[in-house]
C-alpha cells in the first residue's frame, strides 16, 4: 500500500472517530421522548402558590431528562374538562391536575381514557387505577409553623384564615392551631388562635382562592385589630392584601408563607415573613416524573403522601427565628416524625 493511500485510509478512520465522539455528545437525554403534561387551577402557572411549584418540577424534569412538557391554563371552572382533552389529545404520557378544584374533571377523565395516567394533585380517585393522588400532610409542617408564631408573637394573638374550607386548607390550620397550643403548655402562657377552631369546625374563610382578595384583607384587619400579630392566610397568594393590612393597621405583625418559601418567592416581602410551610410539589412531580421516564418504574394508582419523613413538607428557617427556638423545632420534627408528637392534638 502506498503512502498516499495510507494517508487517505488514515483520514477516513479519524473522521469515522470523530463521527463516533460526535454522535456520543448528541445521545438524547434518558426521558426524550415523554410528554410530560399539566392543568392548571384558576390561579394560572405564574401564581407563586401550588400551580407555580407543579410548574417547577415539570421544568426542571424538562431540563435534566429532556421530557417534552405541556400545558393548559385554566381561567375558569369551565376550563377544567376541555384542558384535560387537550392534553389527552396530545398524546401525553402523564397529566397532573393541580389542586381541589379539578378533582371531579380528573376523575372523570381518568374513568374515560384508562390508557392514559394522570395525577391529582390535593385530590382523590374515586377508584380509577390510572388516576394517581398527591396529598401532602401539611399538619405536620403547620404544628412547627405554630410553634414558632407563638414564640414569636408579642400579643400571642395568632390568626389564620382559609380560602375555602376543604381538608387542603384545613389541615394547615389544624396544624397551626395545635402547634400554638403545644407551645402554650410547655410554657404556660395562653396563646388565642383566632380564625379557627378545629373543635367547632368553625373559622374564617375567604370563599375562594382569588389572588389578594379583598375579602381576605378584611378578614385579616378585623384578625389584627383583636391582637394577632402572627397571620397564617390559607388561600394561595394572598400575601399582597395582608401585608396591607398589617401597613395600614400600623402594626409589628409578621405573616406565614404557604406552598413556598414566601422569601424566594416574593423578596419584598422577605422582612414580614416568620417561616413559610411547605408543600414540595415540584420535588414530587420531577420525582414522578423520573420513576416514570427514566427508571421506567410500573405505575401505581396508590396515593402519595408527603410528609415530614420523606421530605414532601417541611418549614423554612428565617432571620425570626433563634437559634434555640430552631433547636426546639428539630425536636419537634423528630417526634412527629417517630410518632411520639400527634400534631392533630
Amino acid at each position: 500500500m502506498n503512502k498516499v493511500s495510507r494517508k487517505v485510509l488514515a483520514g477516513v478512520a479519524m473522521a469515522s472517530a470523530s463521527l463516533l465522539v460526535l454522535s456520543g455528545c448528541a445521545s438524547p437525554k434518558p426521558g426524550a421522548g415523554y410528554i410530560a403534561c399539566g392543568v392548571s387551577d384558576e390561579g394560572s402557572w405564574t401564581d407563586k402558590s401550588f400551580n407555580e411549584s407543579v410548574m417547577d418540577g415539570l421544568v426542571q424534569a424538562q431540563e435534566e431528562f429532556g421530557v417534552e412538557i405541556k400545558s393548559a391554563e385554566s381561567n375558569s371552572s369551565e376550563d377544567f374538562a376541555p384542558n384535560l382533552q387537550s392534553m389527552i389529545d396530545a398524546k401525553c404520557d402523564v397529566i397532573f391536575a393541580v389542586g381541589f378544584n379539578l378533582v371531579d374533571a380528573v376523575n372523570a377523565a381518568a374513568e374515560a381514557n384508562t390508557d392514559v395516567h394522570f395525577v391529582t394533585v390535593d385530590g382523590w380517585s374515586n377508584g380509577a387505577t390510572n388516576l394517581k393522588p398527591f396529598n401532602y400532610n401539611t399538619v405536620e409542617s403547620a404544628y412547627l409553623a405554630g410553634y414558632a408564631a407563638a414564640d414569636y408573637s408579642a400579643t400571642k394573638v395568632l390568626g389564620t384564615y382559609g380560602g375555602l374550607q376543604i381538608p387542603a386548607v384545613t389541615d394547615f390550620m389544624d396544624g397551626f392551631y395545635y402547634g400554638a397550643m403545644a407551645w402554650s403548655a410547655d410554657n404556660n402562657t395562653e396563646v388565642k388562635v383566632v380564625g379557627w377552631n378545629p373543635a367547632t369546625s368553625k373559622g374564617d374563610f375567604i370563599g375562594g382562592f382569588a389572588p389578594n382578595d379583598p375579602a381576605g384583607k378584611t378578614i385579616a384587619a378585623g384578625q389584627i385589630a383583636q391582637g394577632a400579630d402572627v397571620l397564617l392566610p390559607v388561600g394561595g397568594d394572598q400575601f399582597g392584601a395582608l401585608s396591607e393590612a398589617i401597613s395600614e393597621a400600623g402594626v409589628d405583625a409578621k405573616m406565614i408563607g404557604v406552598d413556598k418559601d414566601w422569601t424566594v418567592a416574593n423578596p419584598e416581602y422577605k422582612d414580614l415573613i416568620l417561616t413559610s410551610i411547605m408543600k414540595l410539589l415540584g420535588a414530587s412531580v420531577y420525582d414522578y416524573i423520573k420513576a416514570d421516564a427514566v427508571d421506567k418504574t410500573e405505575f401505581s394508582g396508590e396515593a402519595y403522601i408527603g410528609t415530614l419523613s420523606n421530605g414532601g413538607v417541611g418549614v423554612t428557617s428565617t432571620e425570626f427565628i433563634s437559634e434555640s427556638l430552631q433547636t426546639k423545632l428539630d425536636e419537634l420534627k423528630a417526634g412527629i416524625i417517630d410518632g411520639s408528637i400527634d400534631p392533630r392534638s
